[in-house]
């Protein structure tokens, strides 16, 4: 922030008149370029510090029985094929997850298609998710 600072106050060109007032003209490339740090800062916000992604999954179950875990995991591949689904294994619990949302409104829209097939249990989880930037967001870095 300082180095934008120091690049504003070279740019300007200041002039005192009469009245005390000061014209400021900036160098337009500071505006692209705090454009571009504004998206930077955007993208960082939304990172681990392992460069995963902040994100939200939608948790199915959580049980101490495998074979059940397993069983609604192939279920959920069968009734969302787009969706991927996880299964982790947090002793004594196995959980299942399924989504790659960004958003928490996203999310609880799929909860909601999900609560039909499973009216119990089902809830918005905060987690690492997969995902990869869209054409419009490469061509920003």
């Amino acid at each position: 922030m300082r180095f934008v600072l120091f690049l504003f106050w070279i740019g300007c060109v200041s002039s005192l008149q009469a009245s005390d007032s000061i014209i400021v003209r900036k160098d337009p490339r500071l505006d692209l370029l705090t454009a571009k740090q504004a998206q930077i800062n955007k993208r960082s916000a939304m990172m681990t510090s392992s460069g995963q992604y902040k994100g939200y999954r939608i948790q199915v179950i959580s049980t101490t029985n495998r074979e059940q875990a397993f069983a609604i995991k192939t279920e959920l591949l069968s009734r969302f094929p787009d969706q991927k689904s996880y299964t982790s294994y947090q002793s004594p619990l196995f959980k299942v997850r399924i989504g790659n949302f960004l958003k928490k409104e996203d999310a609880e829209q799929f909860r909601k298609t999900l609560s039909r097939f499973y009216p119990k249990g089902v809830y918005v989880v905060e987690d690492v998710i997969e995902y990869t930037l869209t054409e419009e967001e490469e061509l920003l870095q």
